[in-house]
């Protein structure tokens, strides 16, 4: 009796050991996981924890498509901080030869204009954007991923806040500059969401997962929707760009493209969930 006891004991003890090692790691595992494209994609990625946001907008606000606001429940996932860049698309179409996008300066193959590397990649379509989020083993974020980034969980205007936007905060149709163009990524740290995630409101407006419809708000899953199951004509577009006013920057505010609309305005960042992520490894 004694030496089973002692047995158990030992089994006991082991078992006890290897969790709380597990425990010790997960941390590691996590961080792991979310870096898991790092020699493909090497671009710092923020993880936006699990948890309910405030979506879309109460009746008497915003646009009738952002109606009604809802409490929704997404899981834990990493976003891009910044807009993919042209030095990270031109290394994807060399990567696998995909085709080189519309130069928007017209002035030569968009691989050979100089200076323009961290600038936002544009003239991309949907499909450009599946492809090279899928290449980088990420993919495009759903709707209510790409807002709750930008907006957090107070339902607040803009990503920085609800105080109206300024030259430090978005690049946008705006009267403080003569010149409208494209910006680097990251480079008005003020406009920064909660999280840290650069750029959501102005510069380029980016391309989501979802179809678009006007009605999806009204019947949508409060945990983790990914958009209708109707397939539908366009695709949803979040952010405004360098030429939007402010009311199309907001957190809230919905756009949409065909899937093969080029613009100079319109780019696109990636996501990683993390049960994606650890399915990948």
């Amino acid at each position: 009796m004694i030496t089973g006891l002692w047995q158990r004991s030992t089994q006991l003890k082991r078992i006890t050991v290897a969790v709380v090692t597990a425990l010790a790691l997960m941390p590691l595992l996590t961080q792991e996981a979310f870096a898991g494209a790092k020699e493909i994609d090497p671009v710092p990625m923020v993880t936006i924890p699990a948890g309910e946001f405030l979506m879309g907008n109460p009746e008497g606000k915003g646009r009738e498509d952002e109606r009604p606001q809802r409490s929704v429940y997404l899981d834990e996932f990493a976003i891009d901080q910044v807009e993919v860049t042209n030095e990270r698309y031109m290394a994807f179409v060399k990567s696998i030869g995909h085709r080189t996008p519309p130069n928007p300066y017209g002035t030569g193959p968009l691989q050979s204009i100089k200076g323009i590397e961290q600038l936002p990649v544009v003239q991309t379509t949907w499909y450009d954007a599946k492809a090279y989020c899928s290449w980088a083993k990420k993919r495009l974020p759903t709707e209510a991923e790409w807002e709750k980034a930008a907006r957090g969980t107070d339902g607040r205007l803009y990503p920085w806040g609800n105080d109206p936007p300024t030259a430090k905060r978005a690049n946008i149709d705006r009267e403080w500059e003569d010149e409208r163009t494209l910006h680097a990524v990251g480079s008005l740290p003020d406009g920064d969401s909660p999280y840290g995630v650069k750029d959501m409101a102005g510069n380029v407006r980016e391309w989501v997962s979802d179809w678009y419809d006007a009605d999806y708000y009204q019947h949508a899953p409060n945990r983790n929707p990914q958009g209708p199951d109707k397939k539908g004509v366009v695709r949803s577009i979040r952010g405004g760009s360098w030429h939007s006013p402010a009311s199309d920057i907001t957190t809230s505010a919905r756009g949409r493209g065909g899937f093969a609309l080029q613009t100079h305005g319109t780019g696109f960042r990636c996501v990683r969930g993390l049960q994606e992520a650890i399915q990948k490894k």
